[in-house]
């Protein structure tokens, strides 16, 4: 069986001391791959110590995380550009906007938000898109760009079925992670709407762990209770469910072509 964990911050200060112990207890779970977006220029270096030390298997993202952006934002990005350049990322991510804890920038956010989707389309990566209180705002930019991107995620789905359609009818996948294990969560009754056929599994770790571990630090085992959790409101096997979001993800991120 293969999970594939296609949201984690592996490489933030919350697995400094026991990184290779969490990414072991994964793998035991069968967790076999840890996709890593970036949050900013800050954090650039520590993600990529963090690929180096595991080769294929903790694989990198670039890009600016909404709540980074300020009116001090050099927006250029060219640091992103050059690191796309490299050509050792497999997304542009993440990105977006973030209009829970601060509507200061969100004009600031949204020219990053389509600058970093206009790298995308120029290297042909897929994009993992941040909208945390701005689902509603999110789909308008992406419908007034010329060219609807196709190819992402968004990541920490919360929208309602019908966003979710819209989503996925533009070709986008549903990031599902912990959340959908929540007492007043809408994510089962959205799933079992809308299917697995365009749903990958993520963690968002050290963030939003799952039933029984909130509160606590979450960490990518933990994805194997999401895909528990799915297969019983589903009623089919966690094989079953594993098999299907990891074909998403490989599917997505262009995984086979990186073995």
């Amino acid at each position: 069986m293969e999970l594939i964990d296609t949201h984690t911050h592996f490489f933030l200060p919350e697995f400094a001391e026991d990184r290779d112990k969490v990414i072991c207890h994964a793998e035991q779970l069968g967790v076999t791959s840890f996709l890593m977006p970036n949050v900013d220029e800050q954090t650039l270096t520590d993600l990529l110590d963090v690929a180096n030390s595991y080769p294929g298997k903790c694989l990198p993202m670039i890009g600016l995380h909404p709540t980074s952006v300020n009116s001090q934002t050099d927006f250029s990005l060219e640091w992103i550009y050059k690191g796309l350049q490299s050509g050792r990322f497999i997304a542009v991510g993440e990105i977006g906007m973030d209009l829970y804890w601060d509507k200061t920038y969100k004009s600031e956010q949204e020219k990053v938000f389509r600058t970093q989707m206009a790298f995308a389309r120029e290297f042909d990566l897929p994009i993992v898109i941040h909208s945390r209180d701005s689902m509603s705002e999110i789909i308008e930019i992406l419908k007034s760009e010329p060219e609807i991107p196709s190819n992402g995620v968004f990541h920490c789905f919360s929208g309602t079925i019908e966003e979710a359609k819209w989503a996925i009818n533009h070709g986008f996948y549903l990031g599902i992670g912990g959340p959908y294990t929540y007492k007043k969560s809408n994510l089962p009754e959205l799933i079992r709407e809308v299917g697995l056929n365009s749903v990958i599994l993520e963690t968002d770790s050290p963030y939003l762990p799952p039933v029984p571990h909130r509160g606590k630090r979450n960490e990518s085992s933990y994805l194997r209770l999401v895909a528990e959790a799915i297969s019983q409101n589903e009623a089919i096997s966690l094989e079953e469910v594993a098999s299907i979001t990891s074909k998403n993800a490989r599917k997505l991120f262009k995984l086979d072509l990186l073995n």
